[in-house]
């Protein structure tokens, strides 16, 4: 009976270990969590040198440049 499980077992945990199923979805998570994580650090706004800080200073610089050469 012993013998029994202890074959079971192994061949369950063999097989578990041999399985493929689902390994790209969670490859494709792991992307997407790396992602998320790389674009919240680029994007955070940390004070005046933040890249949306940055971003909203060129666009208004573009529109101080339109707008004096519209006059």
């Amino acid at each position: 009976m012993i013998t029994k499980l202890y074959v079971k077992t192994s061949l369950f945990l063999s097989q578990f270990k041999n399985d493929q199923r689902g390994v790209t979805a969670i490859e494709y998570g792991l992307i997407g969590v790396a992602m998320a994580v790389a674009l919240s650090v680029a994007l955070s706004t940390s004070g005046s040198d933040g890249f949306i800080n940055e971003l909203k200073q060129a666009f208004t610089k573009i529109g101080d440049t339109i707008e004096t050469s519209t006059q």
